[in-house]
């Protein structure tokens, strides 16, 4: 988590459409990541992808019960030269508009 935040604008924000949460701040994002992305025993695999021209991150969560990868979402990212100025997330509902299965092996 240390690398993302150091990727991060001091003045990031971070949003989550069509819910009512914005953080905004490197200080906010990264407290918002720990609790609720990266908590202990949860692993990732992120498969690269673009949204309207901009890059962004399918998010996939490991089931410890079957090894197998369920989606969790896509975060758009906006950059600010090489780092990111923004981030939105959208559940995984959009994962099929953009080619994406729901479920990656183990």
């Amino acid at each position: 988590m240390d690398n993302l935040v150091r990727l991060l604008t001091e003045d990031v924000w971070v949003g989550m459409p069509p819910m009512p949460l914005e953080y905004e701040g490197r200080d906010l994002a990264a407290r918002f990541f720990s609790i609720v992305s990266f908590r202990p025993g949860r692993t990732f695999r992120i498969v690269p992808t673009r949204a309207n021209g901009q890059p962004a991150l399918a998010a996939y969560v490991r089931d410890p019960q079957t090894g197998l990868y369920h989606a969790s979402g896509i975060v758009v990212l906006t950059l600010s030269g090489r780092l990111i100025s923004a981030m939105t997330g959208f559940d995984k509902s959009v994962l099929p508009s953009f080619g994406l299965p729901r479920v990656l092996p183990s």
